[in-house]
């Protein structure tokens, strides 16, 4: 009797650890783009996701909508959070920003998307820019 107790036991625990959700991982994110615009702005840029010993190009585009004056590029590296698979980066992350760049500036943002990854990056911005606006970027695999 106790043999078979703990057989079942020992199937019970294995059912559990099979019927458990997967953990969320993350990647290595690194995007440039180039940001322009007066009044209404757009963004077009690339960048690469390193994701569980893998790279995959990705595509950047953006909008934005307020106090925009100016143009600049961006570098941008960091990391990208609970995401499973690598389409999970794609999507929009949308913020609300304020700054001004003039020749050189510091970036750092952390941004979400729809699916819940987490964009967490710093890097550098060149150019003219001065802005108070409601932005949106989307990445998407390439």
């Amino acid at each position: 009797m106790s043999d078979l107790r703990t057989i079942i036991v020992a199937l019970v625990a294995m059912l559990a650890s099979l019927s458990s959700p997967a953990r969320a991982d993350s990647g290595a994110v690194r995007i440039s783009f180039l940001k322009a615009g007066i009044v209404i702005g757009g963004a077009v840029g690339r960048g690469t996701l390193t994701f569980q010993g893998r790279s995959y190009r990705l595509t950047v585009g953006g909008l934005s909508y307020g106090f925009t004056f100016g143009g600049s590029q961006t570098y941008l590296h960091g990391r990208v959070s609970n995401i499973y698979r690598p389409s999970d980066i794609e999507g929009v992350y949308g913020a609300a920003g304020a700054g001004a760049t003039v020749i050189r500036g510091p970036q750092a943002i952390v941004l979400t998307n729809q699916k819940g990854a987490v964009l967490e990056l710093s890097g550098n911005q060149t150019g003219l820019m001065v802005n108070l606006d409601l932005s949106g970027l989307a990445l998407s695999l390439h």
